[in-house]
């Protein structure tokens, strides 16, 4: 037997599996991003949502006159309850990268100080209430955009 065809049989046998193993190492890392992405934009999309939906229904409940202070703050604890954004939260700080983290958390805090407000006397006439909804909705955005960066750079 000739070692030297053998020596290549070998030789090639082992770069055909070789090219094969990391194609396919390549192929599963571009599907692994790919998973990434989408449950990322998926989890993104529902945080930015919940908070936005939170921060509207407040807004109609601080408008509502035929109800008293203390439906008002039972109703504002309900609402922010009901749009799951603790739950995405802590979805959030899981996933998400480190500055996304602290962008989303600070969003969150947002809310919580816009939904803190019912505690006052008169939410219907509280001369905080514009400014607070106000900063809110400039976090939604900042966190609008850090989620669109971090997506594209997946």
């Amino acid at each position: 037997m000739d070692w030297g065809t053998l020596a290549g049989t070998a030789l090639g046998a082992l770069l055909g599996v070789s090219t094969t193993l990391v194609g396919e190492r390549s192929r599963w890392r571009r599907e692994d991003a790919s998973r990434e992405r989408a449950a990322k934009r998926q989890l993104y999309s529902e945080y930015l949502g919940a908070l936005w939906l939170t921060q509207h229904r407040l807004r109609d409940l601080q408008r509502s006159t035929a109800l008293t202070r203390e439906e008002r703050i039972k109703q504002s604890g309900e609402i922010l309850g009901a749009a799951n954004a603790f739950q995405l939260l802590y979805e959030m700080r899981i996933m998400a990268p480190e500055p996304l983290d602290e962008v989303a958390t600070q969003a969150f805090r947002k809310l919580i100080h816009l939904r803190d407000r019912f505690e006052e006397p008169d939410v219907t006439t509280d001369p905080e209430w514009p400014a607070t909804r106000a900063a809110l909705s400039e976090a939604l955005e900042t966190l609008r955009q850090a989620m669109r960066s971090d997506v594209r750079s997946l």
